[in-house]
């Protein structure tokens, strides 16, 4: 490899911050690498469009969205050769084909599959010789990665779920290399360290609460559970995101209790991890790996479900993390397992089983053969 670029998209942070981890692995080893978005290819306002389309359906109509992921597992031609949305990415396929040409890039590798998606059409459209790649971010084979043709495709884990995942075509291609997260994750402080440097109580338990960088899901509810049952030795963090509605309510709400932080968007999101007991979060498949690889225990809100479902499952199936769909009892069971240290632990080391290497390094090496 001489260069390459990594075709992300503006659908949350996750997709990104694989992008970042990427690139940060790689240009230690030499390789130059350029991150940009690939919707921005068919057109900026559609990218816009489609990001802000996101974000609105995972704060406010995230039934719609469980509803359509059924639908394109159920009736997967949504993806399909001919459909409006590849007749939509393939508008952007010569602006591509350009920047690759120009920016004298031979390895692709798509962050999300819409991407993945654009850089397939162009190499079925008028071929280059560049290398080409998705990399999974949730753990399952979501919908349209049977309609994506590209030499590789990196995984979480190998008892994937989803509509592709015994396709044979599939499994040729197929790599497992465990999803990449930035080196700070793989790395970090003691829990007291933390705890000192975000000025917290060092007597004190530390829950982290934080749904996306989008801060979706019931997280007034959440709070209000659980402070209504708040013991005196017990911290909570809430990180808003980019919901600065949110944050304006609680920080209004919760401003004379000293226990609950209210936070909007951070970027030392390692930190309040390396400071925290439990993780009450949804299951994104980025936001769950980083705390997979600081061994912290997670309690899951299904917000969204989707592909989500998909990692809720896996981490639960591994005694990692637990679940409850009633919002009462949810916050009843982050309580009770922050009074249990034998219980942390157990999910502690539970998490051991997660032991994917640095998913970033191992994409390196595979590109690098």
């Amino acid at each position: 490899m001489n260069k390459v670029i990594i075709l992300s998209c503006n659908t949350g942070q996750g997709h990104n911050s694989c992008a970042e981890a990427i690139r940060e692995t790689f240009e230690e080893q030499g390789v130059p690498c350029d991150i940009r978005d690939g919707l921005a290819y068919v057109s900026p306002a559609v990218s816009r469009f489609i990001a802000w389309g996101h974000s609105f359906m995972y704060r406010y109509l995230p039934g719609f969205f469980r509803w359509g992921y059924r639908v394109n597992e159920e009736h997967p031609g949504f993806l399909k050769e001919g459909s409006p949305m590849i007749w939509l990415l393939r508008k952007g396929t010569g602006r591509l084909r350009k920047a690759l040409e120009d920016g004298g890039y031979d390895t692709v590798i798509c962050t999300h599959m819409f991407s993945a998606l654009m850089v397939s059409e162009l190499m079925k459209k008028s071929p280059l010789p560049v290398k080409t790649a998705f990399v999974a971010t949730d753990y399952t084979c979501c919908p349209g990665t049977g309609y994506c043709y590209v030499d590789k495709h990196f995984l979480p884990c190998g008892s994937l779920g989803g509509v592709y995942a015994d396709s044979a075509e599939f499994r040729a291609r197929a790599v497992v290399t465990g999803i990449p997260v930035r080196k700070e994750f793989w790395t970090g402080r003691g829990r007291e360290e933390a705890k000192a440097q975000l000025h917290l109580d060092l007597r004190h338990k530390h829950l982290l609460l934080m749904c996306g960088s989008m801060g979706c899901g019931p997280i007034v509810n959440l709070l209000r559970e659980l402070t209504r049952q708040l013991p005196p030795d017990l911290e909570v963090s809430v990180i808003c995101g980019t919901n600065e509605r949110l944050q304006e309510k609680l920080a209004e709400q919760y401003s004379d209790n000293e226990r609950v932080h209210i936070v909007g968007y951070a970027d030392d999101i390692s930190l309040y991890m390396d400071s925290a007991d439990l993780y009450l979060t949804k299951p994104g498949g980025i936001g769950v790996t980083e705390a997979a690889a600081k061994r912290l225990p997670m309690v899951f809100v299904d917000a969204v479900s989707g592909c989500e479902k998909y990692n809720m499952d896996y981490f639960t199936g591994i005694g990692a993390a637990i679940t409850d769909p009633s919002i009462p009892r949810l916050a009843g069971k982050c309580l009770r397992l922050l009074a249990s240290d034998g219980e942390l632990d157990k999910m502690r080391q539970a998490l051991q089983k997660y032991d994917q290497p640095n998913g970033a390094r191992r994409i390196y090496e595979e590109l690098s053969k």
